[in-house]
């Protein structure tokens, strides 16, 4: 395994990074504990959840496997806070002071931990002065509760804004964005990537399988086989939006390159991400021991030039083929 600078921080991270979304709920606490002593033995050492996962059994769930294998101190153990907690309570979500810092505190409980590595802002809220936003975050860091801080499925101009506060207000700086980039949604390339490597800010992306529609098994002209997670689309209007005929149609032709290379297409596309300009460490989150054994062999993959050509003559550079994701960019009605 070889390891990747995170940023400008100085830390060494894994090129894959092990999501932990599914542990806790569709992946039992046990079996979850075996795919992290896999991920760890392999030398990933880079490990993402967050609070609202699962109702926090995510996180329950990674600091008791954390625990005990007493690896807790080789890894680079990363969590969020934005998503509501508690449908009941006005203030258990977003990213105001007090949400941020009893969040904090009880995922610290949760991971069975004395600090978090990188602390993530789940989404930006643009109803809180970033300020405001950063004066909690900089609190917890000094309190040596927070080692780094970072964003997700934020926009370049936002990440920008929080820098030019933090300088100004000489606070802690965010260093690490984990936006959603796959062969389906090349956005972030537009200005996100170019502003992260300006900055020296870590990337470390989600859904680089394109929410499993980049796994091969989702073919066009066949109905999604009962118990995958495009079966009932009626039911996830986020789904619905991302099956589309373009996607499908985009499967087909990346089929015939991962098929040509005698591999499959999940491992095809990861390969693709983990490669591009600017990525850091892309976040994998099996929901099986062997869906982590099929991410594992991408990391022995490299995709050649006239590979990575056709690729941008299926999928332009910057191009999506659905609205892969929802998120807040703004306009900001705080000054700071």
């Amino acid at each position: 395994m070889h390891y990747v600078p995170f940023g400008r921080t100085g830390v060494k991270v894994s090129p894959l990074t092990l999501g932990c979304m599914m542990f806790g709920g569709k992946t039992s606490p046990e079996d979850s504990a075996r795919i992290i002593d896999r991920a760890l033995d392999a030398g990933i050492n880079s490990l993402d959840t967050a609070n609202v996962y699962n109702d926090g059994r995510s996180e329950e769930a990674t600091g008791a496997a954390l625990k005990r294998n007493g690896k807790r101190a080789r890894v680079f153990l990363a969590t969020k806070v934005h998503r509501p907690m508690d449908p009941t309570d006005p203030n258990a979500a977003g990213l105001s002071r007090r949400h941020i810092i009893a969040e904090c505190e009880a995922s610290l409980r949760r991971l069975q931990t004395d600090y978090i590595d990188l602390y993530q802002l789940h989404r930006q809220q643009t109803d809180t002065a970033i300020d405001d936003t950063l004066r909690a975050l900089d609190d917890l860091v000094r309190a040596g509760k927070v080692r780094y801080l970072g964003t997700s499925t934020w926009a370049a101009w936002q990440v920008t804004e929080a820098l030019w506060c933090a300088d100004r207000h000489h606070l802690n700086r965010f260093v690490c964005e984990q936006p959603p980039y796959n062969l389906l949604d090349r956005r972030v390339e537009r200005e996100l990537l170019p502003m992260c490597r300006t900055y020296g800010i870590a990337t470390i992306p989600w859904s680089p399988i394109g929410g499993g529609l980049l796994s091969g098994k989702y073919r066009v002209g066949s109905a999604p086989a009962a118990g995958t997670r495009y079966a009932n689309t009626s039911e996830n209007p986020l789904l619905a939006k991302r099956w589309t005929d373009a996607s499908l149609a985009i499967v087909e032709k990346l089929l015939l390159l991962a098929d040509a290379r005698h591999v499959p297409l999940s491992q095809y596309a990861l390969a693709w991400v983990m490669h591009q300009p600017g990525v850091t460490s892309p976040i994998v989150g099996p929901r099986t021991y062997e869906q982590l054994e099929d991410n594992l062999k991408a990391l022995d993959l490299k995709l050649s030039e006239a590979e990575l050509k056709r690729i941008d003559e299926i999928v332009p550079p910057g191009t999506h083929t659905s609205p892969y994701y929802e998120a807040d960019f703004g306009p900001h009605p705080h000054r700071w």
